[in-house]
């Protein structure tokens, strides 16, 4: 991307005017397959940056930072900000209910029931399982040669990894990807009627679906060390356990969160990759620079771009008077690649350090599934480089058409 520095005086003008006139509602057609350009002119020319629905929009580090470690004057409470975009329907419920949409004490319960079966031992047991995984998916992908990199490797494997931590059978696994996409893709600045319709359908059949297996693990329960969905049905926090609605709609939340973020992960990774020869190479040359790897993938591609935020008192963020209500949208994407917190920012290097990127949030809100995160993306990087070192991108891709989260649909290769 070029540095507006470099560019001629009437071009730094456009992109001044193009940054004050952003709306977030309103996405420029090239918005979506590269908005780093937008990020950037928005950093450097209006960083706190008052859309036209009286909502503002964060792209300095700083701010953002800054707003995801002051929870008492920035909340996560959604109901206010949904209730217009989704009415009283599925989705509202959904939204309003789940761990990262909901300050404490909610969010403090449904977070330690499922640290507790995320504890770094949990985790560590989990390698040899995800070990054999995905050397599953690599053989029957060497049999194939052509291949999709979403739909034979991406996303299967959080869809496994999740459907195992809430021990969903593995015959029934098969809607989980189509509603994940469609809940999520209600998280969209702009709906569409279909999509909300699709969205509210995709939450109508979770639900059925999970009254079913919660039913079942209550009358034969897991192991609650090992299953997060006997934690939430046990689990209680200052003497309340979870109710009916929340038990239900923070599972779905776990498995949407959980396959969605790591899908792209792992699929820009192998984007990136292979957009970045030289960087590929070093971490073939050293394959023990994988971790570092995986937290520039979350730096430079965040599979997350967007977080929000409601002012509860009247404040001031960045200079910039805000009245209570005031709706604010955080840039992951843009906040990752500030020049002020990272040097060359817009340059993909897999030996970054130190790299304090802001992928999975910060604060009380920072994922709580990220170790498990970064061991899948780990795992699955580093096996398939060590078995397909000269894989090629063959056809277009097919880049997920969304704001909020970056990913693809579709990423046709070729193995050799």
């Amino acid at each position: 991307m070029t540095d507006l520095q470099t560019l001629s005086p009437p071009r730094a003008r456009f992109d001044a005017i193009a940054a004050r006139a952003f709306d977030i509602k309103r996405m420029p057609a090239d918005f979506i397959d590269n908005p780093f350009p937008y990020y950037h002119a928005l950093r450097e020319h209006d960083p706190v940056h008052r859309m036209p629905d009286g909502a503002y929009f964060l792209t300095r580090y700083a701010d953002c930072e800054a707003v995801y470690k002051d929870t008492r004057r920035f909340s996560s409470d959604k109901k206010i900000e949904f209730r217009p975009k989704f009415g009283d329907g599925p989705l509202f419920e959904h939204h309003t209910t789940s761990l990262v949409f909901n300050d404490p004490p909610l969010h403090t319960h449904v977070r330690r029931a499922i640290q507790g079966a995320l504890s770094p031992r949990a985790i560590a047991e989990m390698e040899g399982g995800l070990v054999a995984l995905v050397d599953q998916l690599i053989a029957q992908m060497a049999a194939k040669g052509d291949v999709d990199l979403i739909e034979d490797f991406a996303s299967a494997i959080p869809v496994e990894i999740i459907g195992n931590l809430l021990d969903v059978p593995r015959p029934e696994r098969g809607p989980l990807r189509g509603w994940s996409l469609a809940i999520l893709g209600a998280l969209e600045p702009v709906l569409t009627a279909e999509q909300l319709q699709r969205g509210n359908a995709a939450v109508r059949d979770f639900l059925a679906y999970l009254k079913g297996l919660v039913g079942d693990r209550r009358r034969q329960p897991g192991d609650p060390d090992k299953d997060v969905l006997t934690r939430l049905i046990v689990g209680e926090h200052e003497g309340r356990k979870l109710s009916e609605t929340e038990l239900l709609q923070n599972c779905i939340f776990i498995l949407n969160a959980g396959h969605e973020t790591t899908t792209n992960l792992i699929g820009n990774a192998l984007y990136t990759l292979a957009q970045w020869p030289d960087e590929r190479a070093r971490l073939l040359a050293d394959p023990s620079g994988m971790k570092t790897a995986i937290e520039e993938v979350l730096r430079f591609e965040s599979s997350n771009q967007l977080g929000n935020r409601i002012v509860t008192e009247d404040t001031a963020l960045g200079g910039v008077a805000m009245p209570r209500g005031t709706l604010i949208t955080l840039c992951i994407g843009a906040a990752n690649r500030d020049p002020a917190q990272f040097p060359d920012p817009d340059r993909f290097d897999v030996a970054r350090n130190p790299n304090r990127h802001l992928a999975f949030a910060s604060g009380i809100h920072v994922c709580a599934g990220m170790n498990l995160a970064r061991l899948e993306g780990r795992i699955a990087i580093e096996r398939f480089l060590a078995r397909f070192p000269g894989y090629e991108l063959s056809g277009e891709p097919a880049r997920s058409p969304r704001a909020r989260f970056r990913g693809f649909l579709a990423l046709p290769a070729r193995l050799g």
